[in-house]
């Protein structure tokens, strides 16, 4: 049964649908506050019990932090509205909800720190700390410029909650030897990294298995403390504990994604030559060290020139403690800020001149490959661009005004690599990954890549979940990353697995293959970047109240070799989903004291069936030169749309924008 049809007709197995005879459930006992002191904590497994920091792990993670990291449990401070202060567990979940009470929290609350400018000049909310400065970096080099245009501005994108269908979630059992953890997530592998070191457990003791998996944008390929705890109990009581989060939980406490802010200072001449760009990148890396935050800022100036050719870039790259939750990666992680920041700045200087904005982008591109100052390795953009603008159907300037365009480059995750096995056994193929496929149709390009190479059908083909006992090793799912890497591994797989085929038989067949038994283990190693070019371009108009509607959004993205096309337009057009939502509503608000006041779906802004809009989605299809042939694609969506569509705003409505959600009024 193909993996669409299962989930249609209901039959995916997720975390709560794995049942137990004698299953714990597990309840969390959360700060009230965004910042107090902890005068005591009574009851429950709380920091006296149990408490270990937790392990920099997943997409973007950055360890080597020893002080203000994310404990498991609060202890002497509470520094986010959410944190976890203590655990509950029943043998039934209603009665572990109703022990959330049970356990007595004294508080001495203080003054927090929510916005991520006044973090500069606040007092630190982490004793021994000079400031609320986690990291700051220049990147690129400095320069002197006397060109005649010289243009400054200031943009936000707010914070955003991933928000999958399904919450995370997991079930953590120890049979007296080892632990096993079943647990939706974008890497097995990450989740057993983190377990074995806030554990302290070898790794052969742990074993992490993966669920059919809803949904994750980013939110579940790192370590949270929950899965930490539930491992705790179930090997104190030695029973599987199950733990699934609540939608206000994952609004208050899963890793958000963006909150950077940008002061940009831009040089030109009167032709429209951008001669260099100046500027701070500022990340809300809330409470603690050891989440994406810190990597974050600079990885937004790294890709600040995009497509152009600009010989000068320096800016200041500065990340914040603040108290709210940890920033994690949300779909994008960093590109979509680099684009709005730049695409904006762009605009601004078409403006200036009175020239066409893609007339303006066609003379900063460059016509061969180049070298960034801050050292981002892009080809010639100029071609990309001119077919883009045919394919788009772009109209100039002076003949409309509800039209918004944007261009990008998308930095994979293309290092180290990634893993796969390949398996026949009594006449089928299994096949792992190291990356985990959570809603993406990952067994879409393994089905064709193995018919291609090893000429079985595809309904012979069974794409395995993320299994740590059945692989040695692997990365995970994210940054645009699966069709590159994971089916590169998976093609030079299938011709090692063909190549012993016929060493035992003389020659290969596909009968000779299902016969037998063979199995191979590839880690495919990378150790280059691989970036592609993309373009969007949005239609909008607003109404009598000012409400803004997406009347179209288009998309040409080089995508390289595409494995399937179905799949490939489906990954676009959810893509352009989130990023109208960036665009038009999604936002996670705290007010001065950090209590939240969007916990709700509806109050965060997820979009709902109301929001249509014409979809135009084509390809530049020219392969790389990897073994799968394909190049990234799953982010490219969010990095183009909220650009375009702020631009299309912007001439629609006459009024700069400099933020996400746009606020009209």
């Amino acid at each position: 049964m193909k993996s669409e049809e299962k989930f249609v007709r209901g039959m995916g197995q997720f975390i709560d649908d794995i049942k137990f005879p004698d299953m714990l459930y597990m309840s969390v006992v959360r700060s009230d506050y965004a910042r107090a002191r902890l005068l005591s904590v009574k009851g429950g497994i709380n920091a006296k019990t149990f408490n270990r920091p937790l392990a920099a792990v997943g997409e973007g993670a950055m360890s080597g932090f020893e002080r203000a990291q994310h404990m498991v449990f609060a202890s002497d401070f509470v520094n986010y509205l959410g944190e976890p202060i203590a655990a509950v567990y029943s043998d039934d979940p209603y009665k572990s909800e109703d022990l959330i009470s049970s356990v007595e929290v004294d508080y001495d609350p203080l003054k927090p720190v929510i916005d991520p400018e006044k973090a500069l000049t606040s007092e630190p909310i982490h004793s021994g700390f000079k400031n609320n400065i986690i990291s700051e970096k220049w990147v690129g080099k400095d320069f002197k410029n006397d060109s005649p245009i010289v243009l400054e501005d200031s943009f936000r994108n707010n914070r955003i909650v991933t928000n999958p269908i399904e919450p995370r979630g997991l079930i953590a059992n120890y049979d007296g030897k080892r632990l096993t953890i079943w647990i939706g997530t974008q890497s097995v592998f990450s989740i057993k990294e983190g377990i074995c070191a806030a554990m302290d457990i070898s790794p052969e003791n742990v074993h992490i298995i993966q669920a059919d998996t809803g949904g994750a944008f980013g939110s579940k390929g790192g370590l949270y403390p929950e899965y930490v705890m539930a491992s705790y109990i179930a090997m104190k009581e030695k029973r599987p504990v199950k733990w699934i989060e609540t939608r206000r939980e994952h609004l208050m406490a899963s890793h958000p994604g963006r909150g950077a802010i940008a002061k940009m200072k831009l040089f030109a001449d009167r032709t429209g030559r951008v001669t260099g760009l100046r500027g701070e990148i500022l990340v809300d890396s809330g409470a603690y060290a050891g989440g994406t935050g810190e990597f974050s800022s600079r990885f937004i100036a790294y890709q600040i020139t995009g497509q152009y050719h600009i010989e000068n870039a320096y800016f200041r790259s500065l990340s914040v403690f603040t108290n709210k939750v940890p920033q994690g990666p949300y779909r994008g992680a960093g590109r979509p800020e680099a684009a709005f920041f730049t695409e904006r700045m762009m605009d601004m200087l078409a403006d200036e001149l009175k020239m066409d904005p893609f007339e303006l982008r066609l003379i900063n591109a460059t016509e061969r490959p180049f070298v960034s100052p801050t050292g981002l390795k892009i080809g010639a953009s100029k071609p990309f661009m001119i077919k883009a603008r045919k394919e788009l159907g772009y109209v100039p300037f002076e003949a409309t005004k509800d039209t918004g365009v944007a261009m990008f480059v998308l930095v994979p995750a293309s290092q180290p690599g990634e893993s796969a096995r390949i398996r026949s056994e009594s006449g089928k193929i299994k096949v792992w990954l190291g990356g985990n496929v959570h809603g993406q149709g990952h067994e879409a390009f393994v089905k064709k890549i193995i018919n291609e190479e090893l000429g079985v059908k595809e309904d012979l083909v069974d794409l395995e979940l993320g299994d740590t006992d059945a692989m040695e090793t692997g990365v995970g799912s994210w940054g645009s990353r699966s069709a590159m890497m994971g089916g590169s591994a998976v093609t030079v797989a299938a011709r090692k697995i063909r190549d012993q085929v016929t060493r035992k038989f003389g020659s290969y067949s596909v009968l000779n293959l299902l016969s037998g038994e063979f199995d191979v283990y590839e880690f495919f190693s990378y150790k280059d970047s691989y970036n592609s070019f993309g373009s969007n371009l949005a239609r909008v108009s607003l109404d009598s109240y000012g409400r803004i509607k997406v009347l179209e959004d288009r998309s040409y993205y080089d995508v390289g070799r595409i494995l399937n096309r179905p799949m490939v337009r489906g990954q676009i057009v959810g893509g352009n989903l989130q990023g109208i939502g960036q665009s038009l509503s999604e936002n996670i608000e705290f007010d001065d004291e950090g209590q939240l006041m969007t916990s709700s779906i509806s109050e965060a802004g997820l979009l709902t069936s109301e929001i249509t809009t014409k979809y135009t989605v084509k390809f530049d299809e020219t392969p790389s030169d990897l073994p799968s042939g394909a190049k990234g694609l799953g982010e490219a969506p969010t990095i183009g749309t909220p650009a375009a569509i702020a631009r299309a705003v912007e001439v629609y409505a006459k009024k700069r924008i400099r933020e996400t959600p746009i606020k009209l009024i």
